[in-house]
């Protein structure tokens, strides 16, 4: 036989706090327990047989831990665990009246039942005067008229972006025009390339240590010229793949040729085989490469003077 104990009254409390329970109300009834050992077992009822139309089971039972306690126990060094444990469910009722909800018994650790005191409570609808009460129709949404406060910040967030755009614009016209004239201005190719080659003029830049962005210099400004007069894409070729294509270029004598492509091997052994070039080497480099492009765009004058004599 399993022994029942009182356990006190069970507790009521509404979800939405006034100062009477209303029609379709939540009210959450439960128990709660102090000190329960740790590993203590509960079995709760099952209470939907207490739900109908006119008082809901909304939510079943819910356990909370309110507090944990560390209680020294008697001739041991370790402390035994003791909870605060509250169950509950969850009622709505949906009719005015006096509720008599049901005891909670709660079974513990299968052998004896813990049985918390039944609750009423009464549940109430608002007062209606069926004298003065008229009916009305359902009211629309209020729209309130907007203050130049309201408005503000849009005004100003209107007139910022309105001046990004305009900037925006005004930066991209101006970066139009300058590029414009970058274009108009632009020298002939020739003219780059011996600028470029003049720079290394001088036998300063023939010491060992200086001899690699020497080389560099003059072939890089060779390939750039060649790309643009020839329409070859020098500056992605190797030499070999350079001088190949170049072949194909009839007024190109192949003496100057050559001689152009011996600068380019003498800078290779030099940028990736750590050579040191000769005097005799240092001194012809420039020389070489300034007449590959003097010769070569001569051609190209000669071929336009001859075009303007025939029309």
């Amino acid at each position: 036989m399993l022994q029942v104990v009182p356990a006190g009254k069970a507790w009521l409390r509404q979800l939405q706090p006034r100062d009477s329970i209303l029609i379709a109300d939540q009210i959450e009834y439960g128990f709660q327990l102090d000190s329960v050992p740790a590993g203590t077992t509960l079995a709760l009822p099952d209470l939907r047989e207490a739900s109908n139309d006119t008082l809901t089971l909304v939510r079943s039972w819910q356990l909370d831990t309110l507090a944990t306690l560390r209680v020294r126990q008697p001739g041991r060094k370790d402390r035994a665990e003791l909870y605060n444990i509250r169950g509950s469910i969850v009622l709505a009722p949906f009719e005015e009246g006096t509720y008599h909800l049901p005891p909670i018994p709660v079974l513990r650790n299968g052998k004896d039942t813990l049985l918390f005191e039944a609750l009423q409570m009464e549940v109430k609808t608002m007062p209606v005067d069926t004298a003065t009460f008229e009916i009305h129709d359902i009211k629309g949404q209020l729209r309130y008229p907007l203050t130049f406060r309201e408005m503000l910040p849009w005004i100003g967030g209107a007139l910022l972006l309105a001046g990004l755009a305009v900037l925006l614009v005004w930066l991209i016209r101006r970066r139009r025009a300058q590029g414009g004239g970058e274009t108009a201005k632009k020298d002939p190719a020739y003219i780059v390339a011996l600028r470029e080659l003049d720079k290394w003029r001088g036998d300063r830049f023939w010491a060992p240590d200086k001899q690699k962005a020497f080389y560099s210099g003059i072939t890089d400004a060779l390939k750039n010229y060649i790309e643009d007069r020839f329409g070859i894409d020098a500056p992605e070729m190797t030499t070999a793949e350079l001088f190949a294509a170049l072949k194909q270029a009839e007024d190109l004598p192949e003496e100057l040729r050559e001689e152009t492509r011996g600068v380019f091997e003498c800078a290779d052994f030099v940028k990736f085989a750590k050579h040191v070039a000769s005097e005799e080497e240092n001194a012809r480099a420039l020389p070489t490469a300034v007449r590959f492009v003097t010769s070569t765009y001569q051609t190209v004058l000669e071929e336009e003077q001859k075009g303007e004599h025939e029309l």
